[in-house]
């Protein structure tokens, strides 16, 4: 018997010992590339010992039968000479049977490698292939942003590059597309046509998805079973996990890192650097161009303010930028400085914003020409952009009244009073006798037909989005100034539109964006009317819209029914041609930023404020933390640190969602719609105020008057 145990205990140990050394060969990887390179370092960083050598066939030699090989080259986004594979080379690995990995090889025998790399846009990576398991299925998507590939022709590849319809599955294949081989065998050697081993440095996601490929590719060349990598700390990533306990200060900390992050992003236009801005800026199509150097210094607020990003992610994790100068993002961005400014007693802060407003009404011309003479139809009103200073969105327009409104109610300052009830007058007397005024206007239109053709007409266009913001600023004013008809046309207009919700709206990008749009004037409408009628109209589109908000507080997006108005992705050819939803489907878990949650949090908080009731509080409260989770948190890409991105798939809890917006995808930032708006909310939820309630005292109760006696003069004929 104790013969027996003995025996066995032997044998144990034997095993055992085994183990541990097929365990420790299975660790021991041979290695070509960059002691830099992110894969290198993640895998030291997990236990594994990588022997380098200073070129692949020293490599290839020093590797004892059956061992591991990584060749990764050194030079992405170029190609490294050196990673290259001889046909002598290729013997020596098939004769040894060893387990390569060949990244972003300049040669390899008969892979016609001849041509340059491309630089890829909206595609992202296909799976093709059950083989990652059924966490990362065929057709599975994940993002490698603008990622440069070798362009070859293999049959059967593992994953492609492609553009498709989908957020995470190619909805429709791969029909309609063109697509490029990513990852492949050949002579049993797995290939990778891009620098997979880029990820953290690349921002690749999402990052369970990444990290099911990575753990494939290591499997296969350690040859042990089913290597599980472990997460990674992204060089952009939100503040705080889904629950992970809040501190006390996290508010006040996100609202500090979100305006701070206009310098640090270095979106004030200095000087020095303004030939760029002129250079970037001066395309009205399409305003874009490299970020702006941390080395570069900051201007001071009196030559205005960027856009923020735009969704393009290089190779190097940088994003690029979008150099319009916009009037709502001058006026928004100004309340957010003059907001955090009184909150935190900033001079700095509060002297910027208003150096912002008076760029916007007197150095810029986007109240410059027709828009500044008294006799003009068009006067008082404000260019959608100084490249398109002639154009004109009245919801671009309420923001940037709402917010100089605001900036200059905190800084207790009367100078742009006059614009002001200017402005929202300019609108109002180009709104039609319903109360609508249509997505757009343009300078030369109104010069011809002059206002009263656009005060008399009948429009009726039941879009929140593009209406439903200047309402509030038609009720804001009457309460100030008394002036009837800005109260009776509003209502009108909100009549028709409540009388077609949901189905006769003009949805965009998601129907949750109308929702969170028309809560504001439901709102301040009970500040006037608090009816029987008017609460149910809030309660309605309310109850509605925080129907999908989910635990963690995000608010998730929907479609509406039939079309909207934005192309519908029937093709793949479609992605990335029109502007679009994040989503393709409802029920996938993103959240929107740029349309929803954004514009919810600052309304509902409005709700909360004039009606008193709890559920309104609650889901502001619950959104505003969900806000401060979500923040980008970064140390080295600090102009992306405090920032919020347009898309968060609150599911994977990562920056995720379909990209197919042509202008405003997943991964932009902007200074106005998203920051200002979510900064200037989170201040007010601090400290327990209201919009209506901080400006209410505003000077243009007298100055307001005198306005709108002047400006609804009917013309000399």
């Amino acid at each position: 018997m104790m013969k027996n145990i003995k025996a066995l205990i032997l044998m144990m140990l034997f095993l055992t010992a085994s183990s541990v050394d097929i365990l420790a060969q299975n660790k021991t990887l041979y290695h070509y590339g960059s002691i830099k390179n992110d894969l290198y370092i993640y895998l030291k960083n997990s236990g594994f010992v990588l022997k380098t050598y200073p070129t692949p066939m020293e490599a290839i030699k020093a590797a004892p039968s059956n061992a591991g090989l990584l060749l990764l080259g050194k030079a992405y986004p170029e190609t490294d000479p050196q990673n290259s594979i001889s046909l002598t080379g290729l013997k020596q690995i098939t004769a040894k049977k060893l387990k390569v990995y060949v990244e972003y090889p300049a040669a390899y025998p008969k892979l016609d490698l001849s041509s340059k790399p491309l630089e890829t846009h909206l595609e992202r990576g296909v799976v093709t292939t059950d083989i990652f398991g059924s966490s990362l299925p065929r057709l599975s998507l994940f993002g490698i942003h603008n990622c440069h590939i070798l362009p070859v022709k293999v049959d059967d590849p593992l994953i492609v590059l492609a553009k498709v319809v989908g957020v995470d599955k190619a909805e429709l294949g791969l029909d309609s597309t063109i697509s490029y081989p990513l990852l492949f065998r050949k002579d049993n050697v797995l290939i990778g046509t891009t620098a997979l081993s880029n990820f953290k440095t690349g921002r690749y996601g999402p990052e369970k998805s990444v990290r099911q490929v990575l753990s494939y590719i290591v499997t296969q060349v350690t040859g042990a079973k089913n290597v599980q990598l472990k997460n990674w700390k992204g060089d952009v990533r939100p503040a705080f996990g889904p629950n992970e306990p809040l501190p006390e200060t996290a508010r006040l900390n996100g609202i500090k890192a979100g305006v701070e992050w206009f310098a640090n992003g270095r979106f004030y236009v200095h000087p020095e650097w303004k030939a760029d801005w002129l250079k970037y800026g001066s395309d009205g199509l399409k305003p874009v161009g490299p970020p702006v150097s941390q080395s570069k210094p900051n201007g001071d607020g009196s030559l205005g303010i960027l856009e923020g990003h735009t969704s393009t992610i290089y190779y190097d994790g940088s994003q690029q930028y979008r150099y319009w100068m916009r009037a709502d993002v001058q006026g928004e961005a100004s309340m957010a400085l003059a907001a955090a400014g009184a909150l935190l007693n900033n001079e700095d802060f509060k002297a910027r914003s208003a150096k912002l407003i008076d760029y916007m009404f007197h150095t810029s011309n986007l109240r410059a020409g027709p828009k500044n003479d008294p006799n003009s139809p068009a006067y008082g009103l404000i260019g959608w952009a100084t490249t398109n200073a002639g154009t004109f969105y009245g919801d671009d327009n309420s923001r940037a009244i709402l917010g100089a409104i605001a900036a200059a109610a905190y800084l207790k300052n009367t100078k742009w009073d006059k614009e002001l009830a200017e402005a929202i007058m300019a609108n109002f007397r180009t709104t039609g006798k319903e109360g609508f005024r249509g997505e757009r206007l343009e300078e030369a239109d109104i010069i011809r037909n002059g206002w009263p053709y656009y005060y008399n007409r009948s429009v009726i266009h039941p879009s929140p989005h593009f209406e439903s913001w200047m309402w509030a600023l038609y009720l804001w004013l009457y309460d100030k100034t008394g002036y009837e008809p800005l109260l009776s046309r509003t209502k009108e207009a909100i009549r028709i539109t409540m009388a077609n919700y949901p189905e006769k709206w003009k949805w965009g990008s998601s129907l949750q964006t109308q929702r969170a749009r028309m809560i504001l004037p439901l709102a301040w409408l009970l500040r006037l009317e608090n009816t029987e009628e008017h609460r149910g109209w809030l309660d309605l589109v309310a109850g509605d819209m925080l129907k999908n908000q989910v635990d963690c507080g995000a608010i998730r997006e929907e479609l509406g029914k039939g079309k909207g108005m934005f192309k519908e992705l029937k093709k793949n050819s479609d992605y990335g041609t029109d502007e679009g939803s994040l989503i393709t489907m409802n029920g996938q878990e993103i959240s929107c930023m740029l349309y929803t949650n954004n514009f919810a949090l600052f309304s509902l908080h409005e709700a909360a404020k004039v009606t008193g009731d709890k559920k309104y509080k609650d889901a502001t409260d619950r959104l505003a933390d969900f806000l401060v989770r979500i923040q980008v948190q970064s140390e080295k890409h600090k102009d992306l640190d405090g920032a919020w991105f347009r898309a968060f798939d609150y599911g994977k809890w990562d920056y995720w969602a379909s990209n197919s917006d042509a202008g405003w995808g997943a991964w932009c930032t902007l200074t106005g719609w998203i920051q200002s708006w979510i900064v200037t909310s989170q201040v007010q939820i601090q400290q327990q105020q209201s919009f209506w309630d901080i400006t209410k005292n505003t000077a243009l109760k007298t100055t307001g008057k005198a306005v709108v006696e002047d400006m609804m003069k009917t013309p000399q004929k």
